[in-house]
């Protein structure tokens, strides 16, 4: 069984490495796919790359190990949130509303923000994909247990965490 180590030096020796000004020149062209694997605090650190699909290395890895399959993703933000991305969308919108709220008739948009983090977090997102996952993934339970369901806290610690 190859591990992801192995993948991804194969994966470099295939493609072929562009220079940043090659690679603004393919920007926007329907053949080509920027994938942007950098961490998030990457990320936020130094700008979006524009058009790009961004999905963390961590995830990236995890999901192309096949020794993960069935397993739970608990390193990285999955280790302080089951659900990074939902609340990571719910920020934007409080983003957003919080810039709308600077004038009168924006203070009206109160309800997109409060109805998009409640689908999220107790209505169709998150309920909705772990409806069925403890029975998908050993050990989910006890990831549960530990982790925050959307607001990123520190893990908890279980009993039997501390007593090996």
């Amino acid at each position: 069984m190859k591990t992801v180590q192995t993948m991804l030096a194969e994966a470099d020796a295939e493609v072929p490495r562009i220079s940043p000004d090659e690679a603004k020149g393919l920007l926007g062209r329907a053949d080509v796919l920027f994938l942007d694997v950098r961490e998030p605090a990457e990320v936020a650190a130094s700008g979006k790359v524009p058009g790009a699909v961004a999905v963390p290395r961590g995830l990236v890895e995890f999901r192309a190990d096949p020794a993960s399959k069935g397993q739970v993703l608990d390193t990285g933000l999955w280790r302080f949130t089951r659900h990074p991305n939902y609340f990571g969308d719910a920020c934007v919108w409080w983003g957003l509303s919080f810039i709308a709220f600077s004038a009168w008739p924006g203070v009206l948009t109160i309800l997109s923000p409060l109805a998009m983090t409640w689908l999220l977090a107790k209505g169709t997102g998150k309920p909705l994909l772990e409806k069925d996952m403890a029975s998908r993934r050993p050990g989910y339970a006890d990831y549960v247990r530990r982790t925050s369901g959307f607001v990123p806290l520190p893990p908890k610690k279980l009993a039997h965490d501390t007593a090996s």
